[in-house]
C-alpha cells in the first residue's frame, strides 16, 4: 500500500537494477475512512502525504467527504500507475465491495 506512484516507479527501478524479474503489483486501498486509514498505514510504515493526511482531518467525520476525496485522489493514482504501466492493480478490499467498485468505475475499468 502507498500514496506515491514516484515511490512505486522508483522501487520497481531499484529491484530490476538487482535482477528482479517478476512483475510488481502496486496495492491500492480505497479511502472510506481516515481514522482506520490513518491507524493502519502508522502500524505498517505505510507513509500518507502530509497534505493528504491534512485534507483528510480536515472533513472531520464527514464520511460523505472523505469517501469524495478518497475517491478522487485514489483514481488520479491509478491513472498515473496505469498510464506508467503497472502490470496490473491489487485492490485491498477490506471485505468492502462498494468503494472498490466505484474506484474502478472511476478509472475506466
Amino acid at each position: 500500500m502507498f500514496f506515491n506512484a514516484d515511490a512505486y516507479f522508483r522501487f520497481v527501478d531499484e529491484v530490476r537494477a538487482l535482477g528482479v524479474a517478476i512483475p510488481i503489483v502496486p496495492g491500492i486501498m480505497p479511502i472510506t475512512n481516515s481514522s482506520g486509514l490513518m491507524r493502519f498505514a502508522d502500524n505498517t510504515g505505510c507513509e500518507i502525504p502530509r497534505w493528504m493526511r491534512l485534507r483528510l482531518q480536515s472533513f472531520g467525520d464527514d464520511t460523505a467527504s472523505i469517501k469524495a476525496f478518497g475517491l478522487e485522489v485514489m483514481a488520479r493514482l491509478c491513472e498515473r500507475l496505469i498510464a506508467g504501466g503497472v502490470p496490473a492493480l491489487h485492490f485491498y478490499t477490506m471485505n468492502q465491495a462498494a468503494p472498490t467498485l466505484a474506484l474502478v468505475d472511476a478509472i475506466g475499468g
